[in-house]
């Protein structure tokens, strides 16, 4: 009876093992979340992705059970894709202060871009690039250009060469390559740039011209530079120099069915476009810099930035320069043109707004852009991976970013609306994350806050 007793109490002992408390983890947790899979353009329902050391970790239709989560950002009825680069971006240079290039970099952020191209480099931009990959710096991902490659900064072969050298031993990401270089400096630049294993992008050069532009493979054109005195009859026998601003001036002389030719030259020679359409249809458009001051976001740009950028515009649109609101409509309508067969026979698009030329304000003015690409016939999805997939192919960086995908670095959008419905939808924005970090919308606007009061001062 005394065994029996002790065996009974011995297997109730063993019966009642200790429940486990739940495991609390400092993962980061997107719960119930729509992903936009911006490749095919379907979206997964009802998922919950977790971010660990600025990674997506995992992703899975299956919440764990066992699993405490710290922070956990609610996604019900959201939509997450990968967050956007802005593939022709200007960083500011000294004698800028930190509090401005800290903002600029803010303001990108604050629109969902994640990555931003920097298209006027300077020495000052190689030392931030590594500051924002080691987090000390708040910022999207940055890639550099070279300082200005121009006809004043390399005015023969030599020069090309030597600079083409400098900036590949340097660090820099690629070259930038401003109107005025004369083509032997322009081939000899090429070849340096092929020897050395650095590429190349940015606008054509007159004396160069687009077909041999294509030809010796540029990385991307920027602003369809180029395209349109690409399709001027040679019999009409123009002064190449007298193209006026990217080809307005023989606008009247276009031959659209040259269009493909073009486009397949851009395909055959695998060159990205950049359109930056934004500038043509802001900058150098039939709009009055009144109506375009009013637009909200001036209030992030300082007082004497605003100012400058109101001269400059009427001094671009004035009517003694021969701008006029007819050509400018179909110069529009050209481009237009351009744009749409470009992205539907030609190598890639890429998204790019030259922020912050006139009337561009980081990050905001990629919206601008994204409307322009989507009156020229651009679908949402096309214009997403414009922006995502896109840039991470153009960077051979597919297995770094541009989706959300296990493994892949954690630059993420949460949008309240479906981008691939209305792409508008990327206005909507309840956060974004930026390498693993966190920032939700009242965090974005209260820091927009402070930059408005300091523009002011």
């Amino acid at each position: 009876m005394r065994f029996t007793i002790i065996l009974s109490l011995t297997l109730l002992v063993l019966g009642c093992k200790p429940v486990e408390e739940p495991k609390v983890t400092d993962t980061v947790l997107f719960s119930d979340v729509s992903i936009v899979d911006v490749s095919n353009g379907s979206v997964s329902e009802h998922q919950y992705v977790e971010i660990d050391s600025g990674k997506i970790s995992r992703i899975t239709s299956q919440l764990a059970a066992d699993v405490t989560y710290k922070t956990i950002i609610d996604g019900q009825g959201m939509f997450l894709l990968p967050g956007l680069a802005e593939m022709h971006a200007h960083i500011p240079s000294p004698p800028v202060t930190k509090e401005t290039l800290e903002e600029t970099l803010f303001l990108y952020l604050s629109n969902g871009i994640t990555t931003i191209r920097g298209m006027l480099g300077h020495p000052s931009h190689l030392e931030l690039k590594k500051l924002v990959s080691q987090g000390e710096v708040l910022g999207p991902r940055i890639y550099t250009s070279s300082p200005s490659l121009n006809g004043n900064t390399v005015s023969t072969p030599e020069e090309a060469q030597s600079k083409v050298e400098q900036y590949k031993k340097e660090g820099y990401d690629f070259l930038k390559i401003h109107p005025g270089i004369k083509r032997p400096v322009f081939d000899a630049l090429v070849a340096k740039a092929k020897e050395v294993g650095i590429p190349f992008a940015g606008h054509v050069p007159v004396d160069v011209g687009i077909r041999h532009a294509l030809q010796s493979g540029y990385a991307s054109i920027d602003h369809v530079d180029g395209f349109l005195e690409g399709l001027v009859p040679e019999n009409k026998a123009v002064n190449p120099e007298s193209n006026g601003f990217f080809g307005y001036n023989f606008t009247p002389l276009v031959d659209e069915s040259l269009i493909p030719t073009l486009v397949e030259e851009a395909s055959v020679n695998k060159v990205w476009i950049v359109p930056t359409q934004s500038l043509f249809e802001r900058w150098f458009a039939p709009v009055s810099a009144d109506s375009l001051l009013n637009d909200p976001e001036m209030i992030y740009m300082p007082v004497n930035t605003l100012s400058n950028w109101k001269n400059r515009k009427e001094q671009s649109t004035d009517q003694s320069t021969g701008f006029n609101k007819e050509q400018w409509n179909e110069f529009h309508q050209i481009r237009q043109q351009l744009i749409r067969a470009l992205n539907e026979g030609g190598h890639g698009m890429l998204l790019g707004s030259d922020a912050p030329q006139l009337f561009n304000v980081p990050g905001f003015s990629i919206h601008h852009e994204i409307a322009g690409m989507e009156a020229a016939g651009m679908s949402p999805l096309d214009i997403l991976q414009s922006g995502t997939v896109n840039p991470a192919i153009f960077f051979g960086e597919e297995d770094s970013f541009g989706q959300v995908k296990e493994g892949l670095s954690a630059d993420l959008l949460l949008l309240r609306t479906n981008p691939l419905e209305d792409i508008q939808a990327l206005k909507q924005l309840a956060g974004v994350m930026v390498k693993g970090q966190w920032l939700d919308k009242n965090t974005i606007d209260n820091k927009l806050k402070v930059i408005a009061s300091h523009a002011r001062e």
